[in-house]
């Protein structure tokens, strides 16, 4: 089980907290919680409710409809993170490649936090604006 000094520098290096004042931090690494899932297993299926993001600290996870693979999380990646904004059931489902150690943040916990830390609030929002904006580039590009 990592520390949550081990989380805060894990949490660093993700994406949507990357704008996240690190002394802000500790107060998300303590909302997460450890899971492990053995090759093949299942962390959520399509149309399941949407209640947590996921992120990667060993292992990989695939992200698929039905046999159509349309991506892979690795280690320092967040899946599933629209969960923490929108309660729309699961668009695909994540299946372990191999024996995978992950960190869950659930949605009401993580709601709970926004509403009493404003930078954490502001960092999250920047940090989906510029991947909105990155996403847009991408799209007006091709």
């Amino acid at each position: 089980m990592p520390t949550i000094i081990e989380k805060v520098i894990f949490l660093q290096n993700v994406d949507i907290f990357s704008e996240v004042p690190t002394e802000h931090l500790a107060h998300l690494a303590a909302i997460t919680d450890e899971i492990n899932f053995e090759k093949d297993d299942t962390v959520y299926q399509q149309n399941d409710p949407s209640d947590a993001l996921y992120l990667v600290l060993d292992g990989s996870v695939r992200l698929h409809q039905d046999n159509q693979e349309i991506t892979t999380a690795g280690s320092k990646e967040a899946f599933g993170t629209w969960a923490l904004f929108d309660e729309a059931p699961r668009v695909v489902t994540a299946t372990a490649i191999d024996d995978s150690r992950l960190l869950r943040i659930d949605r009401d916990d993580f709601i709970d936090l926004l509403a009493d830390n404003v930078k954490i609030t502001q960092g999250v929002l920047k940090a989906m604006a510029n991947r909105l904006r990155g996403l847009m580039g991408r799209v007006i590009s091709k």
